[in-house]
């Protein structure tokens, strides 16, 4: 049993949880696609990485099909297999059962790659020209011993890699099955309901046979809660209580500070960051654009869908929504609520899909398990404070939001490895996601259209896991390799470059692929 934090309306405290299992929350969009895009983001053209005051979690309500992930395994031709649990096949199949986590949780038998070994692997790949200015660091995924640096410990500019950061704090503190629960209650005056926003930015207003993660059809564990199921839920208490007509207001008074994102104001790359909102504050919720069009106020736009939900279960809201005057009461009569997926499965949905939205989402539920501020300055402390906490080197590292849109973050390459290595250890089995969640080369999510054919780097496909970051002139790369012997490694890249974006991640795809073909002894 693994302790965590759960926040509750009277605060945190400890509760027991079983360590979640690896689900991978199935194949992903381009690079851009559910974040790293835009003006300064993650971008290439369209070039990125495509893709209460307290907490209110659901705790220990676990949904049915959950199950470990599968790793990749070195297969020239992987079995079929299904993402998520939803049953429908991919464009290409997911690889099949082992490498990753039998290695990470086994425990390794083959030999460890040595230093200069490594070295000479990985020279003529690190020669390359379009890398620009590039750091390396290369470990052992048992234990985390360093086997390889160029700059390891220089700081660099992380991206979408700072998702890395967040997750490992937030699992870290929070149980893997902790669930955001969005709920309606009575408000505080006659003949009003309250939309208390619970921070769960995947709720969603489609309809279940609509709604996609990634381009594919979510499963039974990887499904948003549902807008509509509880206005249905809200509509039968109401009119149980013989009342039909109602006024309506939300509560955002779960997160503090300014909402915007400081370096991505066009509210394309991320709404803004506020506890109450449908779809991720798409205007089009099925949009799978690179920089998808967001809704100017999120919050108002989802209490407005809510109230017409209520008129469709016979529920008339008189006038339009507008802000609680006061947070909800702690005791307030609740009519209706509903439960996001597992924090274990919203994590691996933000890392391989890079979830801009979801991922200051989870920043912020950081920062309310250890009483921060839920706001960009109080997670980024929260993140930094548990991450030293784990013993994680902090020298260096500077963190200004949870997404790694932000320019101004540094991470070096030796703390994205000892991330990664602590994922993988035994003592962190509740970290786990955070390795399943990473795409699969040639598969899933960011990665899905990177190690193909002509890329130098396809036979390594399905032997790479790794999350992908790209702002303006920087590319990242961070994840685990398993090596020729069957050893399990992790690295991290990170350049700076003004050659063309694809350009600059196909020959960091070629530094991994080189690992992947060594023993490096």
């Amino acid at each position: 049993m693994v302790a965590g934090t759960v926040l509750t309306a009277g605060g945190a405290y400890a509760q027991p949880s079983p360590t979640p299992g690896g689900h991978s929350a199935g194949q992903g969009e381009d690079d851009n696609s559910q974040g790293d895009q835009g003006s300064q983001g993650d971008q290439s053209g369209k070039q990125g990485d495509q893709g209460g005051k307290q907490g209110d979690h659901g705790k220990g309500k676990p949904r049915t099909g959950e199950s470990p992930s599968a790793g990749p395994t070195r297969r020239a031709e992987p079995p079929a297999a299904t993402p998520g649990g939803s049953g429908s096949p991919l464009a290409h199949p997911v690889p099949a059962t082992g490498a990753v986590l039998a290695t990470a949780e086994n425990g390794p038998e083959a030999a460890v790659p040595t230093a200069q070994g490594l070295q000479q692997a990985l020279a003529p790949a690190l020669a390359d020209k379009n890398l620009g200015t590039v750091t390396i660091a290369v470990a052992d995924a048992a234990g985390g011993q360093l086997l390889y640096g160029s700059g390891e410990n220089t700081a660099a500019t992380p991206a979408s890699t700072t998702k890395l950061a967040t997750t490992v704090a937030a699992l870290s503190l929070i149980p893997g099955d902790t669930r955001l629960t969005t709920r309606v209650v009575r408000g505080a005056d006659p003949g009003t309901v309250t939309l208390v926003g619970g921070g769960d930015p995947t709720l969603t207003a489609l309809p279940a046979d609509q709604v996609q993660i990634g381009g594919q059809p979510a499963g039974a564990d990887t499904a948003p809660a549902s807008l509509e199921a509880l206005a249905r839920q809200t509509a039968t208490a109401l009119k149980a209580a013989g009342t039909t007509t109602v006024k309506l207001d939300y509560d955002l008074s779960m997160y503090a500070g300014n909402p915007q994102h400081r370096t991505n104001p066009d509210n394309h790359n991320i709404a803004l960051v506020v506890p109450l909102m449908v779809d991720e504050a798409k205007v089009d919720p099925k949009s799978r654009e690179d920089a998808p069009e967001r809704v100017a106020d999120p919050a108002d736009a989802a209490a407005e869908a809510f109230a017409r939900l209520l008129a469709a279960q016979g529920v008339t809201v008189e006038g339009r929504a507008k802000p609680a005057a006061a947070p909800a009461a702690a005791d307030a009569p609740v009519l209706g609520k509903v439960d996001s997926p597992t924090m274990a499965r919203l994590v691996e949905r933000t890392l391989t899909t890079s979830d801009n939205q979801l991922a200051e989402a989870i920043a912020r539920q950081v920062a309310l398990a250890v009483h921060q501020p839920a706001s960009f300055e109080g997670a980024a402390t929260a993140v930094t404070q548990e991450l030293a906490k784990l013993g994680v080197p902090m020298t260096g590292v500077v963190l200004n939001d949870g997404s790694g849109l932000h320019t101004g973050n540094a991470i070096p390459p030796a703390v994205l490895v000892r991330l990664l290595a602590l994922a993988a250890s035994e003592q962190h089995p509740a970290l786990r996601p955070v390795l399943t969640g990473l795409p699969v080369a040639g598969f899933t999510g960011t990665l899905d259209k990177r190690y193909g054919s002509g890329s130098g780097a396809a036979d390594a496909a399905g032997l790479i896991r790794a999350k992908t970051g790209t702002l303006s002139n920087v590319n990242t790369l961070a994840g685990t390799v398993v090596d020729a012997d069957g050893r399990l490694l992790v690295f991290a890249v990170m350049t700076r470059t003004s050659a063309l974006a694809d350009t600059a991640r196909a020959a960091m795809d070629r530094i991994a692929a080189h690992l992947a073909a060594c023993g490096c002894h």
